[in-house]
């Protein structure tokens, strides 16, 4: 028997041990970083419930805050107010970054405007939050002579923006040219195969940018402290000025009082679990297909 049949078996052998090799250390490390991505998450989740799940009862959901030496008291007014201003916020920013992320993957390829875009949107998504509470304080707070719930929105809705709008052309990005182009041969003007064709092929990713940016800003407070100021009592006016988890977990943990800090640590936790929670949720109706146009 000629030696060389024996060499092609070693030499095939010896290439599958090392693709197998190769596997196994590539899903290896695959593992090792998803535990290094949950350990620090389910580390500050543990240790927020260590600290402040004793201090949650009905009141908390229900009352506003109380003077110092008072017991009781909550932070229902603030969960209220978060959920004004992250609705404002939502409602501005995610259908202009939307439009803007259609525009530059859409109208804009290769053209100096679309880079412009790019790059300013790149820029924006670097600059430090209390940049951009300074910038609504200026454009909005300073000429209404007043601090308000639509400032506050628009602060985090400028925040907003520029991940929606990236993620956005990204996504666009990955739907095939052919799938564009059959739409368009059966004689769709390009708008609506935008609208219909590419927007829910790439609505998955669209959404979970969506949520990234829902996320950020969900729990800044710098911005707020130069808009929504904050409210010890209800209210819905968002031309006045509002209370927000943040702002009030801030104010609390600066405090010297123990009670505070114990409320500090449970609206951390409220925060916390709110901003999951509303993820899990978009997440959940994405996948059903409630979000993309399905039955």
């Amino acid at each position: 028997m000629s030696p060389l049949p024996i060499r092609s078996r070693h030499v095939e052998r010896f290439l599958t041990l090392r693709r197998s090799a190769t596997n196994h250390l590539v899903t290896g490390l695959a593992v090792i970083s998803t535990i290094v991505v949950l350990v620090p998450l389910i580390a500050i989740l543990g240790y927020l419930i260590y600290k402040g799940a004793s201090s949650l009862n009905l009141a908390f959901f229900t009352h506003v805050p109380v003077p110092v030496g008072e017991t009781g008291g909550g932070m229902a007014n603030a969960i209220a107010g978060s959920s004004v201003i992250l609705g404002l916020a939502s409602l501005l920013g995610i259908p202009l970054g939307i439009g803007a992320g259609v525009y530059l993957a859409e109208y804009a390829r290769g053209t100096w405007l679309g880079a412009g875009v790019r790059f300013t949107a790149d820029v924006l998504n670097g600059v430090p939050s209390i940049v951009m509470g300074l910038a609504a304080y200026a454009l909005i707070v300073a000429k209404q002579q007043h601090f308000s719930a639509l400032a506050g929105g628009v602060a985090l809705a400028i925040m907003m923006v520029p991940t929606v709008a990236r993620t956005t052309e990204e996504m666009l990005a990955t739907v095939p040219n052919p799938v564009r182009e059959a739409a368009l041969g059966l004689g769709i003007p390009k708008w609506r195969t935008v609208l219909s064709v590419s927007l829910r092929t790439a609505s998955p990713g669209i959404i979970t940018g969506c949520m990234l940016a829902f996320a950020r800003v969900a729990g800044e407070t710098a911005p707020l402290l130069f808009t929504a100021f904050g409210n010890q009592f209800w209210n819905f006016n968002v031309n006045q000025p509002i209370a927000a988890l943040p702002l009030q977990i801030y104010i609390y943990a600066l405090s010297p009082y123990d009670e505070w800090h114990r409320l500090a640590w449970a609206g951390a936790l409220v925060l916390m679990v709110l901003i999951m929670v509303s993820v899990t949720l978009v997440r959940i109706f994405a996948n059903r297909g409630v979000l993309k146009g399905g039955d």
